[in-house]
């Protein structure tokens, strides 16, 4: 496991500066002026721009500019972005906090509430409880969320007045009264991400736990006694959370981008929302900085799944 471990950790050196190339590539070369907004400004001459572009290294050449980031970034340091000339480190880290807070917390309560639902459906199959939780499934699958989003803002903004529409992102929580008031605003667009998230991961838990009821070493369990919960729980569950760890794990890193449509349906400020800000600017440094970090991410929680993997089930060994 160890030598696995360090020949995952080496083979990620490669794949993320290929990465990197291809994305900072891919940005350095897409249409659109990062000046542009500066044209529009009749105060500021065609010198001062071109002085601005050369304090941003933008007169470079591409291999340059990459080499010169790169080496940045393993610094830590991410530049500035074009248009707030704010470093993108304080960016991020400004947002990141409300990320997690809704995505995060809309991720793990999907989380907790997928595997129980799955398992009670797939133990009830074909009973009224089952068709129930696999309607409520599909319609949270087949719905995308910005529908999901509208119709709660329809529901219970406009016709129930009990929930505010907009997020208020210069709430502070300093006593009670504003701690109401931060989590009635982020019920509706947590509520959209866990049903989202909930009927992503049930179907899938509900389709390895049938899968796994009608094996062998289950009808052996239950021949020699052992009650169901303790089936359920070391022999079935154990199993079907195998192929799901993979989904989770490759899941994970999408709480760090936020969620791009629901943060705009509910004008969240988290990071989903400034990568669509950035993106429509052309802030390059912002937008780079958050997708190689997410790259960074999948990369890391692949090695995770693989890890879990040798936890969930004895018999998988990594060797050379």
């Amino acid at each position: 496991m160890t030598k696995y471990f360090i020949h995952r950790l080496l083979s990620f050196i490669p794949t993320l500066i290929a990465i990197s190339i291809v994305v900072f590539t891919i940005l350095a070369l897409a249409p659109g002026d990062p000046m542009g907004e500066f044209a529009l400004n009749p105060s500021i001459t065609a010198e001062v721009r071109e002085n601005i572009k050369r304090s941003f290294g933008l007169d470079q050449p591409i291999h340059i500019r990459y080499i010169k980031w790169f080496m940045s970034f393993i610094k830590g340091d991410m530049g500035y972005s074009f248009t707030s000339r704010s470093p993108v480190n304080a960016l991020i880290l400004q947002r990141l906090p409300t990320t997690l807070w809704v995505v995060g917390s809309a991720y793990v309560l999907g989380a907790l509430l997928a595997v129980p639902l799955g398992v009670i459906s797939a133990l009830k199959r074909n009973s009224i409880l089952d068709t129930i939780l696999t309607t409520i499934v599909f319609l949270g699958f087949s719905l995308p969320t910005f529908f999901t989003g509208l119709l709660f803002i329809i529901i219970f903004s406009v016709q129930l007045k009990w929930l505010p529409f907009i997020y208020n992102s210069t709430l502070q929580v300093t006593d009670w009264e504003s701690f109401i008031g931060q989590i009635k605003q982020s019920i509706m667009p947590v509520c959209v991400l866990t049903l989202w998230q909930t009927a992503l991961l049930m179907r899938f838990v509900r389709s390895e736990v049938l899968e796994k009821l009608h094996q062998d070493y289950v009808r052996t369990a239950y021949a020699k006694g052992l009650p169901t919960f303790v089936v359920i729980n070391r022999h079935v569950l154990r199993n079907a959370l195998i192929p799901v760890v993979t989904l989770v794990a490759l899941d994970i890193p999408n709480i760090f981008t936020g969620a791009l449509v629901t943060e705009q349906v509910f004008r969240v400020p988290g990071i989903g929302a400034l990568l669509i800000e950035s993106i429509y600017r052309n802030d390059t440094p912002v937008v780079m900085s958050i997708t190689f970090i997410y790259a960074i991410l999948i990369v890391i929680f692949n090695l995770v799944a693989d890890i879990l993997y040798a936890l969930l089930d004895p018999r998988v060994k990594y060797t050379k």
